[in-house]
């Protein structure tokens, strides 16, 4: 084999192998979010009627505060309605992304609508906050 052929497979073989290679994951790893709270049944049909058409501009600063894969449900339990909410966070400043979203002036207005919605449960109240934080038991990709 010549030195000009073996250099050349030398070279395919190595770009094959690094194409096939897994990439270096320098980004965050995701972190889920489960938070609850109640939903005042009069303000229903409103809050639905809001989440049924979000501002796009509410979307895209989610979006550019690295939440991902974003949820809420809803529950009746014994009588109370409740939602429920998912989310993935895939930024490295969690607290300064949310600082970026309180500071949203549409996002200031979008909570200015949904907040009267909702009912919070007591530890929220107690920390002056909507929604409560819940823990993740279990979880499988």
């Amino acid at each position: 084999m010549t030195t000009l052929k073996f250099a050349c497979i030398l070279i395919l073989t190595t770009l094959s192998l690094i194409a096939c290679s897994d990439p270096i994951n320098t980004a965050a790893p995701v972190k889920r979010f489960g938070m609850v709270t109640g939903l005042k049944a009069e303000k229903m049909d409103y809050y639905n009627e809001l989440h049924a058409a979000v501002w796009p501009s509410v979307q895209r600063t989610i979006k550019d505060c690295n939440i991902q894969n974003y949820s809420i449900f809803l529950k009746e339990i014994n009588g109370s309605l409740m939602l429920f909410s998912y989310f993935e966070y895939t930024g490295k400043d969690f607290d300064g992304d949310m600082k970026k979203m309180a500071a949203d002036s549409a996002t200031q207005r979008w909570w200015k609508e949904t907040d009267p919605c909702q009912q919070p449960l007591p530890d929220a109240v107690a920390k002056k906050q909507i929604w409560s934080s819940m823990e993740e038991v279990f979880h499988q990709n």
